[in-house]
């Protein structure tokens, strides 16, 4: 089969690039591309190295087949997805599963035989008259234990660009491991284009095959569902780190800095579209990613890294004021390629980026002007709320030193959020490992936002914010959490923040720069350097903590009934939390470990207890007792 696949490409690859693929000598792979390239019929094959001009080639190309439009600063380019085609794609997107598996039950999926007939029936000649993509590429540092290859084949240098941001090479690394079959193998066709975009949305498959650990994906552009080493590799690597005993996590790593030049090093898990880039791009503090952590376990310490070296974040409400960092980038020459914003004049305009909009230009629905509706009949606004940005790390002036560190960075905290409402407090500790898991990671609940297709503001179960990408039964994935910690010196303490908290008037409570004094006294309880409060769900800051802390890092007063407002236990909505997450486990996840169940019971007690004593609703200034 290995001469077979020789033969093929030997055939349809120029001499050139028929010798950069052969010079790997991995059966697997050239196997892999010689079935894509008789699949999909490309009227040539581009396969890239780790070489500046190859990165070059690409980019180039994408210019030349209009899926990115030069702008007006230097390296900045705009690419548009189809009107329909804005987001993940949830409903389309399946694991392929052989008949009787018992993942079927706890997964979507179609059966393995059916759906992969179906999904190569739909790339057959799919990349017809178009150039083949084949890129290599490496998730997490090079040469680190953490770090898995990845080959990806695409007809669209758009995908290949941005990865070439998002991700480090992987040619050589290829080259290294010579015969090994461990790495991730993705196929992705735009299919039929009309105007440059994706003619048959309504055909889209995404298909994942968890024992190839493979993806397939078609008649899309949109990155979450085309670039394959995102959350579709997020799904293949939950199922590989389940089997070694590592976490696969969807996480953002910073350096979140101290008293006395210190570094400690949290991890946070947020839905999309609920701060997660913002917090790992805090004013002060360093980024090593924004998006997906792998963690391991090393000399009784939990480390992890970040698998990408880039950020594909939403732009929307990214301005000067509260998020200088990342706005600086979006305004200076460097590479940065925007998706479905608004053009005009040859820059972009997004949503909250804190000047007034042009009246017209161009966006993902071709010509645009104030008042213009869709097919729906709804006005359509100057860019969509899940655009796009797409750059590198180490172009930011806030890069942490340690992101391509082999070993990892060791973490200190861990932060769990979502959109609450009414609910969480902006900041509270777990009081250990297991609370933290269960309570705040395995509770954790978000409204809907424009990040996925479908409706918006429904407040969804999330479990770690992972429950999009999660590929093994969700009570074993607690449970992997759960297990995480033993053998570990000084397990990393577990926070929950809600940026989002409103009162009865709809109002948000916190500003949005707040976010950064509640990591900042996470931090500091890190170190055991403030004192907090007992709550029957956690600990909280003492209000003095925080006034200095708003002082000293915003020149901000933060009042007492600013505290009061924020910190105030509801005691009823925590309960109701309680009773729909446990109604979730209990019907839906019929592998959930007992210890699910008791943790919520002591934390109803406790609610309970509480409310009898002080009332549903409780001011953290009558709440007794400290912890040191």
């Amino acid at each position: 089969m290995v001469n077979e696949a020789k033969d093929i490409l030997k055939q349809r690859l120029s001499a050139q690039h028929y010798e950069r693929l052969i010079a790997i000598e991995n059966s697997k792979l050239l196997r892999f591309v010689a079935d894509a390239v008789e699949l999909t019929n490309p009227a040539s094959v581009y396969v890239c190295t780790d070489s500046p001009e190859d990165i070059e080639h690409v980019r180039e190309l994408a210019v030349k087949t209009g899926e990115e439009i030069p702008l007006n600063i230097k390296g900045h380019t705009c690419h548009f997805d189809g009107y329909n085609d804005q987001g993940r794609d949830t409903f389309s997107t399946r694991y392929l599963l052989p008949a009787g598996s018992t993942l079927g039950e706890s997964l979507k999926s179609v059966e393995k035989q059916a759906g992969t007939k179906e999904v190569r029936d739909l790339l057959k000649n799919s990349m017809a008259g178009r150039e083949m993509l084949v890129s290599f590429w490496t998730l997490g540092p090079v040469g680190s234990e953490f770090a898995i290859p990845c080959v990806q084949i695409t007809d669209s240098p758009y995908v290949a660009h941005s990865e070439s941001l998002l991700y480090r090479p992987g040619y050589e690394q290829f080259r290294k491991i010579a015969a090994s079959p461990d790495f991730f193998r993705f196929l992705h066709s735009e299919g039929e284009l009309e105007n440059g975009v994706s003619k048959k949305y309504q055909s889209r498959r995404v298909y994942i095959d968890l024992e190839e650990e493979m993806v397939y994906s078609v008649n899309t552009q949109y990155g979450g569902n085309t670039m394959g080493l995102k959350k579709l590799a997020l799904r293949l690597a939950i199922q590989k780190a389940s089997r070694e005993g590592w976490l696969a996590e969807h996480m953002f790593v910073m350096g979140v800095h101290g008293p006395n030049d210190r570094v400690t090093y949290f991890t946070g898990a947020f839905p999309s579209a609920c701060g997660k880039t913002a917090t790992s791009m805090l004013r002060g503090q360093t980024i090593v990613g924004d998006d997906i952590a792998y963690l391991r376990k090393k000399n009784a310490r939990m480390c992890c890294v970040n698998v990408e070296k880039g950020i594909f974040g939403i732009i929307q409400d990214v301005n000067s004021k509260d998020d200088p960092v990342i706005y600086k980038a979006l305004t200076s020459p460097m590479e940065v390629i925007f998706s479905n914003v608004l053009i005009a004049d040859r820059k972009p305009f997004w949503l909250g980026m804190g000047c007034d909009l042009p009246a017209e230009g161009v966006n993902f629905s071709g010509k645009w002007f104030k008042g213009k509706k869709g097919p729906e009949g709804n006005e359509i606004s100057p860019a969509h709320k899940n655009a796009r940005y797409c750059l590198s790390i180490p172009d930011l002036d806030n890069c942490d030193p340690a992101l391509d560190d082999p070993q990892g960075v060791s973490v200190g905290g861990i932060v769990y959020g979502g959109r609450d409402s009414d609910t969480w407090v902006p900041v509270e500790q777990a009081f250990n490992w297991a609370e933290g898991i269960i309570l705040k990671g395995a509770c954790l609940e978000s409204e809907t936002t424009a990040a996925t297709l479908g409706k918006q503001g429904v407040r969804t179960f999330n479990v770690m914010s992972n429950i999009d990408f999660v590929s093994i039964p969700i009570g074993r994935y607690v449970q992997n959490n759960l297990d995480f910690a033993k053998g570990v010196e000084k397990p990393p303490l577990i926070f929950s923040v809600n940026y989002f908290l409103r009162d009865k008037n709809n109002k948000y409570l916190n500003g949005m720069a707040d976010k950064l004094i509640w990591i900042l006294w996470a931090e500091l309880r890190v170190h055991n350097e403030v004192n907090a409060i007992t709550t029957p769900t956690g600990f909280i800051p003492f209000y003095d903590d925080l006034a200095r802390l708003f002082n000293q890092h915003l020149q901000k007063d933060y009042t007492k009934d600013d505290y009061v407002r924020q910190f105030t236990v509801r005691v009823p909505e925590n309960l109701e939390k309680l009773d729909r997450v446990e109604k979730v486990f209990t019907y839906q996840v019929p592998d959930t470990p007992e210890i699910i169940f008791i943790t919520f019971d002591i934390a109803r007690t406790r609610l309970k207890d509480a409310a009898q004593k002080l009332g549903e609703y409780i001011s953290p200034f009558d709440l007794p007792g400290k912890q040191f």
